[in-house]
């Protein structure tokens, strides 16, 4: 069984000087080595942005895709071989701007697929503008006076739109985020696991003292069990999104590949796709 050091590859990093990032890609490594799996085993897809990186620096199959579409592309590897463990990567503006409609859509979907995605509020590759994720207010290059929109709420969009698998941590927490990611690894069915991972330069206000001051846990709250859909949504909704843990679950919904009637279990590369000249005319004239 492979260690969290096969994951790793030659390639070093070159994120800013404590940016939360280093952490996530930790977390990733040691959830794949801590579930089981081999490099082979695991495909990491992700979008554009200091995020994006990510699928660079992780010994396994890796996909650095196009602005805001990691999902498609994670889904497409995920129906193609439904024997990989495939995990979709990218930033708050890759994943809540312009991939916001995959991100929806992926979710309730339901496919066997783990989102991470590393929020820091703020477009960082760029120098430092207004992302969905930045808090009214928030003063910018691209909102010099601040911003006078509301920062989105993905969590509470996610429980809307009938997310099976929804979890927060905090990239300064390297225990508690493994945990969280190896738990959507287990899931059967989409996961989404939102990671507070402050931008050391252009963010002076979300920083790591910020959110230890501001966040609070889950497990603090006595009684409260993550299998309850409207608990969730209402914690989310009393803590501004400011909740650190598996949020929730519901493990009764089969996944998007098991509803898929013939859909085989064993991988493309593994099946005999050849066919005979009568069998190719009988696909075409389907369509004539």
């Amino acid at each position: 069984m492979a260690t969290f050091k096969e994951f790793r590859n030659s390639v070093k990093p070159n994120w800013c000087p404590g940016c939360g990032d280093f952490s996530v890609q930790a977390a990733i490594q040691r959830a794949a080595a801590n579930v089981g799996l081999e490099p082979e085993n695991l495909a990491v897809v992700s979008g554009i942005g200091c995020s994006g990186r990510i699928s660079g620096y992780i010994n396994a199959y890796g996909v650095h895709g196009i602005h805001g579409r990691s999902l498609p592309i994670a889904q497409g590897l995920k129906m193609a071989n439904r024997e990989l463990t495939v995990i979709a990567s990218g930033g708050d503006g890759d994943g809540f701007a312009i991939g916001m409609s995959h991100t929806i859509h992926s979710i309730r979907r339901n496919m066997d697929v783990t989102y991470i995605v590393m929020d820091n509020q703020i477009y960082g590759l760029t120098k430092g503008q207004t992302s969905p994720r930045s808090s009214e207010g928030f003063v910018t290059k691209s909102t010099p006076k601040g911003s006078i929109e509301r920062d989105m709420k993905p969590l509470e969009l996610a429980l809307a739109a009938g997310a099976t698998f929804v979890a927060q941590t905090m990239s300064s927490d390297l225990k508690g985020m493994t945990s969280l990611i190896e738990q959507g690894l287990n899931h059967k069915g989409f996961s989404l696991i939102n990671v507070f991972s402050p931008c050391v330069t252009f963010n002076k206000i979300n920083t790591y003292d910020w959110f230890k001051e501001h966040v609070k846990n889950l497990s603090d709250i006595e009684g409260y069990d993550p299998a309850d859909r409207i608990a969730a949504m209402r914690v989310l909704m009393e803590t501004d999104g400011l909740i650190n843990g598996l949020i929730y679950q519901n493990t009764e919904r089969e996944p998007y590949e098991s509803l898929v009637k013939g859909f085989r279990e064993e991988g493309l590369a593994k099946q005999d796709l050849s066919f005979d000249a009568d069998r190719f005319q009988q696909l075409v004239s389907e369509f004539m």
